[in-house]
């Protein structure tokens, strides 16, 4: 039997929304070090990146991402603090998310027909 899939979009605001891309996002960051490492990483333009940033950025009173300006190695991008718990919450509501999914799911899951 196959568990279904749960993709979780937090609207903390009509503005403000958090999503498994700029969790993904910010994870890879925390990992490779910099913003253009990160998309290259997730197959996803530097532009694209720095916006999704500029954007996550703007959301908190503080940065969720700090950045250093490139010099003869390139810039450098680091996850804050903030960053962390913000990766940290939406993981800890995901993983509840999906537990509750598994749960009320599996009457549904029994009723599917063979090979669906």
């Amino acid at each position: 039997m196959t568990e279904p899939k749960l993709f979780l979009r937090l609207d903390l605001t009509s503005r403000v929304r958090l999503g498994p891309g700029k969790i993904r996002l910010l994870e890879a960051i925390e990992r490779e070090g910099s913003i253009s490492a990160a998309g290259r990483a997730l197959k996803m333009s530097y532009r694209r990146a720095w916006l999704l940033i500029a954007d996550l950025n703007s959301y908190f009173r503080q940065p969720v991402v700090a950045t250093t300006l490139g010099g003869t190695g390139g810039g450098r991008a680091s996850v804050t603090a903030l960053g962390r718990t913000v990766i940290n919450a939406y993981r800890a509501m995901e993983n509840d998310a999906e537990r509750m999914v598994r749960r009320r799911s599996a009457p549904l899951l029994r009723q599917l027909k063979a090979g669906k």
